[in-house]
């Protein structure tokens, strides 16, 4: 059975070292194209945000299918940054750092092989980089191992079964602070450790030397803002009705204070501890200032006067985080796992960070430099 993932363009087999270049992606929902189709948020229609349509996750040979059902590899993903180099998305939306094989196969970043085609994330980038030239690989790890799915879900359900007056805070929830704890974070760095180390046994295991790769790692973005940046007020359940962002204004302070900072720490710090000399830190963690969900400075389509995505002023006034949704996914072509991820905007940007990036050869912080469009893409800058 032929293995899952190995669907890149343009195609192009002359081995390591020679050939068209290759930026190959591996990891999670941040870095696959996880809600990726839509191109900000209304509550009136999907057709002002829809633009990619039906086909925005297919990555079957004929664009018809998934590869890996749920991984939600996006057209509009960072890995595709043009230019003549190739592209590679391997990523897999809820993938931690291993893979599992539960209702859903979710491949981490390791060599899990099962003999029917299932394949881990190491083991598909070592057979594709076996015969193809590749020069990056972009990783996006750990905030599953975090349990970063489960946080948000605590966190809106507080939200929406406590009152303004008594709020219950789900940043002393027992079941998140247990993510956090000295001895989970620890935990979590050996593993993404590991995961950069499988990345580079993967590539020599293709025939490379350590200096002819270089691993990208990426730290992850601020979704929300602190809660003085919210543009609905936190009593009623507006927030989460209309904004999709039922976070209270002190859970979404920790958030951006505590939580983002300990997951991003995490990530730099499993660099050091993986002991790789050809890596580069991609810093996005206010990469979407400005632009987040619910934020004052941004709208509903609906909100700030617009129609399409496709109208010019579009980028700047829609958010680039889509909303969270829990059972007003039904009967609409919404994802509940596309809540609080990137979305086409969101994507685009980051393809920007990680071109320049390439280009550039080097590392450093993203963030967006000017209101408008670059050949279709959020202008960004990396510095």
């Amino acid at each position: 059975m032929a293995s899952f993932g190995l669907i890149a363009s343009p195609a192009h087999a002359d081995g390591p070292g020679s050939g068209t270049p290759y930026v190959v992606t591996v990891g999670d929902s941040y870095i696959s194209g996880e809600a990726g189709r839509w191109a900000g948020s209304s509550n009136d229609s999907e057709t002002p945000a829809d633009a990619l349509g039906a086909h925005a996750y297919h990555d079957n040979a004929t664009g018809t299918a998934e590869l890996i059902p749920k991984c939600h590899r996006s057209r509009s993903a960072e890995a595709y940054i043009g230019g003549g180099v190739g592209g590679l998305n391997l990523a897999c939306s809820g993938a931690r750092t291993t893979t599992s094989n539960g209702d859903d196969f979710k491949p981490g970043i390791d060599f899990y092989d099962d003999g029917a085609g299932h394949l881990g994330q190491a083991k598909m980038l070592q057979q594709f980089a076996a015969s193809h030239n590749v020069k990056l690989v972009a990783v996006s790890i750990g905030g599953n191992d975090f349990n970063f799915a489960s946080i948000v879900t605590s966190c809106v359900t507080d939200f929406l079964t406590s009152p303004s007056w008594y709020p219950d805070y789900c940043k002393d929830d027992s079941s998140v602070v247990a993510n956090f704890t000295s001895a989970n974070v620890t935990a979590v760095r050996a593993r993404i450790a590991t995961a950069f180390q499988n990345v580079r046994t993967a590539m020599r295991n293709a025939g490379y030397d350590d200096n002819a790769w270089t691993l990208l790692v990426q730290t992850y973005p601020s979704p929300i803002p602190p809660g003085s940046g919210f543009r609905y007020a936190q009593s009623g359940y507006t927030r989460q009705s209309v904004g999709g962002c039922g976070f209270w204004n002190a859970d979404a302070d920790w958030a951006n204070s505590t939580a983002l900072p300990t997951i991003n720490n995490t990530v730099r710090a499993a660099i050091s501890q993986s002991g790789l000399t050809n890596t580069r830190l991609l810093e996005l963690q206010s990469a979407f200032n400005g632009r987040r969900l619910c934020e004052k400075t941004v709208g509903l389509y609906e909100e700030v006067g617009l129609t399409s995505w496709t109208q010019t002023t579009a980028v700047d006034k829609t958010e680039w985080i889509n909303q969270i949704r829990t059972v007003t996914t039904v009967g609409s072509n919404y994802y509940i796992q596309e809540s609080l991820h990137p979305n086409y905007w969101g994507q685009l940007a980051t393809r920007s960070c990680l071109r320049q990036s390439y280009t550039q050869n080097r590392g450093g912080t993203c963030t967006i430099s000017t209101t408008g469009l670059l050949n279709g893409e959020p202008q960004m800058t990396l510095n």
